[in-house]
């Protein structure tokens, strides 16, 4: 399994985790409160943690190829959301164990 995450600084990361899941609950497996979130999408899963600073967003994909399709499928969803602000997304891959 491959897996990288991204904090973004954020003071809506509830906001934009609440609507992340909710956009996607239609079409895949989500589980979702206001300050956590899972996403199960075709890729990977998406967790999202949420606090008052910054949302906490880690993707896990089996192949690096789907890995990076769903950091930026993750990212510009998101970033549709948070239109009136700027959002910086810079993954960090997680080292193999």
């Amino acid at each position: 399994m491959q897996t990288s995450h991204v904090d973004v600084v954020t003071e809506h990361a509830s906001r934009y985790l609440q609507q992340l899941c909710k956009h996607w609950a239609h079409k895949f497996p989500v589980e979702f409160d206001p300050n956590h979130g899972t996403i199960d999408l075709s890729p990977g899963r998406t967790v999202l943690d949420a606090d008052p600073a910054a949302l906490h967003i880690a993707v896990t994909a089996d192949e690096a190829g789907s890995l990076e399709r769903l950091e930026t499928v993750v990212a510009d969803h998101i970033k549709r959301f948070a239109f009136r602000e700027e959002l910086t997304f810079d993954w960090k891959k997680a080292s193999a164990a």
